[in-house]
């Protein structure tokens, strides 16, 4: 009889502290914004952390290393932002999915890198980054006492070096603050229960939420998937795990997951360099981490849902302030500061579906013009 699960690649196991403290590293950006997401729209709590946690122990079991399992920030960002609808946030979510799975199938990430401009992709994460600080500064502005509050809880985490797990400090704090004002407890309001039906809520999109905006927001997340979730993480993986997975195999698992998880409760989700770099720089080494994070997730999902009734909403605008300042700074690393830039405050004052299109047309453009000069 054939194995129940075949394994992508041998898969070590390290049942020690390092796996456990590594965990963390995938779970700083990811908490806030998924309780973010949750605070502002219509999408469960519980049911995206669910999915978190089964993809965490899903694609660490099969690919035998610490990967990662992001939100899809592009997407989020608009969201959070109120460019996009929640039905639109997931029909983005599904089309993103159906795309990648024909991108990996055929093999095409080689042949889109050749169009793909480092700087455009650094662009369009500093346009959702402008996009997210402006939301939280709006955010804030509603009860400046508690955002300052947070912003001086902030502040003295990156006083004493720790700017990578300051927005979820900040989280934390926000936790608690919510906890007391909700009875001393986060758990499920008003003495109810919670069983994996509420936390898996079947709410697919509809065909009138594939619209244009949500067709852009796909567009411009997808530049952003191929640079930084396919083609990164695969070279990440080789650097810091000696594994070879092709960009093309992470698109088609992104794709995969996708079409699994948003029509089930989900939110866009992909895998990412920046959860790989986490996961490593606080010890992980291997699948054990996504486990151990997996479990996290799907506990805090149906342990947690209460959270949502006092969370205050001025304490996730610093959350998401701080979590556009790092999208900001990751915008920034580039040599291309015009295009990048360019990109970036076209699609803040216009929307990133239109940054893409005019950051590929220039790039493109500036291409032609230093060959005919040549």
């Amino acid at each position: 009889m054939p194995p129940l699960w075949q394994t992508r690649h041998p898969t070590d196991l390290d049942f020690t502290a390092s796996e456990v403290t590594g965990a963390i590293g995938d779970s700083v950006t990811v908490l806030p914004i998924v309780v973010a997401v949750a605070v502002l729209t219509d999408l469960s709590l519980a049911g995206m952390l669910v999915w978190f946690g089964v993809f965490q122990v899903v694609w660490g079991g099969y690919y035998g290393v610490p990967i990662s399992v992001e939100p899809m920030k592009a997407l989020a960002g608009l969201v959070l932002a109120g460019s996009l609808t929640t039905g639109e946030y997931l029909m983005a979510g599904l089309v993103a999915g159906v795309a990648l799975i024909a991108i990996g199938a055929t093999g095409a990430i080689g042949r889109f890198e050749r169009y793909l401009d480092e700087a455009v992709v650094r662009g369009i994460q500093l346009a959702v980054a402008l996009v997210l600080l402006r939301t939280g500064v709006e955010l804030g502005l509603g009860d400046p006492g508690l955002a300052l509050a947070a912003t001086a809880l902030a502040l003295v985490a990156i006083a004493i070096g720790q700017w990578n797990v300051t927005a979820l400090l900040v989280l934390l704090a926000g936790a608690i603050y919510a906890s007391v004002t909700n009875g001393g407890t986060l758990g499920v309001p008003n003495g109810g229960t919670l069983g994996l039906t509420t936390a898996i809520a079947i709410a697919p999109p509809n065909l009138p939420d594939l619209t244009t905006g949500a067709l852009e927001a796909t567009a411009a997340q997808l530049a952003m998937t191929v640079g930084n979730a396919a083609v990164a993480t695969s070279l990440l993986l080789e650097d810091y795990f000696d594994r070879r997975i092709s960009p093309d195999e992470l698109a088609t698992s992104m794709g995969a997951m996708n079409l699994a998880a948003v029509p089930l409760g989900g939110m866009p989700m992909c895998h990412g360099s920046g959860g790989v770099a986490g996961k490593y720089a606080f010890g992980a080494r291997t699948a054990v981490a996504n486990g151990v994070l997996g479990v996290v997730y799907v506990a805090l999902g149906l342990g947690a849902v209460g959270l949502l009734a006092a969370y205050p909403e001025a304490m996730l605008g610093v959350i998401l302030v701080l979590v556009a300042l790092s999208l900001g700074k990751t915008g920034l690393q580039t040599d291309d500061y015009p295009i990048a830039v360019g990109v970036g405050v076209v699609g803040f004052v216009t929307n990133v579906g239109l940054g893409l299109v005019v950051g590929l047309v220039a790039a493109r453009a500036r291409s032609w013009w230093r060959a005919t000069r040549q």
